[in-house]
């Protein structure tokens, strides 16, 4: 047994039974993904979920959801919209109470717009506008997450700034609100708004960080490759990714699943991962 990260994987319920072994062996951690669909939120989840538990039965990694996320912003200024919003992540916040999973993905409110004009406007009122929004549609689902042991992590999307959204996360002041990064996007920042490098993200992240999607990409579009098939410096990524305390979940999300062994090898043999 090697000292490398664990890896765990992104599926959906009807990939678990080809995955079952791969996950169960070294109880890797799991990030279910079918519930960010509105249509099964507002339908039949629940034999999704038990379906999704009977797969997994045995299995002592650490399991997630991706939170719900079509369509919505945290930061939605609509009171309408907001409490819809609002709504969404507290029927997330149920599957994952129902499935014994304690972390939640959620997405980032801000556009690579907003790097250019939040500073538009005097002091501080942009920034805080945005993030008055987002307190008064999550206080009330971090309230629940805190009640129900989960912790929801905010992932990058359009982030150019590597900051702003672990400031979003620290302003809760709550164990149930931490940080996530997806390697793809932040190589899409990267490559394509001029943001920082992806290890800056996975650096500037720091304690916060308690989850990690790896995929490929090539700085242009949202790709979701197999590891190696683009252009991101994995082990500069790693190498930042080891002076963390906090342990994050490596979750491979990948948009083509029988690329999953493929990326396992290819970070095992640079010596970066199992």
């Amino acid at each position: 047994m090697t000292s490398l990260p664990l890896l765990g994987v992104a599926l959906n319920t009807p990939h678990l039974d080809t995955f079952r072994d791969f996950i169960l062996s070294r109880d890797r951690d799991l990030e279910l993904q079918d519930f960010c669909d509105a249509a099964l939120l507002n339908g039949d989840w629940r034999s999704v979920a038990d379906h999704a538990k009977r797969v997994l039965a045995g299995h002592k990694g650490r399991l997630g959801i991706h939170g719900p996320f079509w369509g919505l912003n945290i930061a939605n200024p609509d009171p309408d919209m907001g409490a819809l919003v609002q709504r969404k992540h507290l029927q997330g916040l149920e599957v994952c109470e129902h499935l014994g999973a304690t972390q939640m993905v959620v997405h980032s409110p801000y556009f690579a717009w907003d790097f250019n004009n939040l500073d538009n406007n005097p002091g501080r009122e942009g920034y805080d506008r945005v993030r008055a929004h987002c307190h008064r549609i999550l206080t009330p689902v971090v309230r629940r997450a805190e009640e129900i042991g989960v912790t929801l992590v905010i992932e990058n999307i359009e982030d150019k700034d590597p900051d702003i959204r672990c400031l979003l996360a620290e302003s809760f002041a709550s164990p149930s609100v931490a940080v996530s990064v997806d390697t793809g996007h932040a190589h899409y920042a990267h490559g394509s708004n001029g943001a920082p490098p992806v290890d800056y993200y996975i650096r500037r992240a720091g304690g916060q960080l308690q989850h990690v999607h790896l995929q490929d990409a090539d700085g242009y579009a949202d790709r979701h490759w197999a590891i190696g098939e683009g252009t991101i410096r994995w082990h500069a990524v790693f190498r930042a990714l080891a002076e963390l305390d906090s342990h994050p979940r490596l979750i491979l999300e990948l948009r083509d699943k029988a690329g999953i062994p493929a990326s396992v090898a290819w970070l095992q043999a640079a010596g970066l991962a199992e």
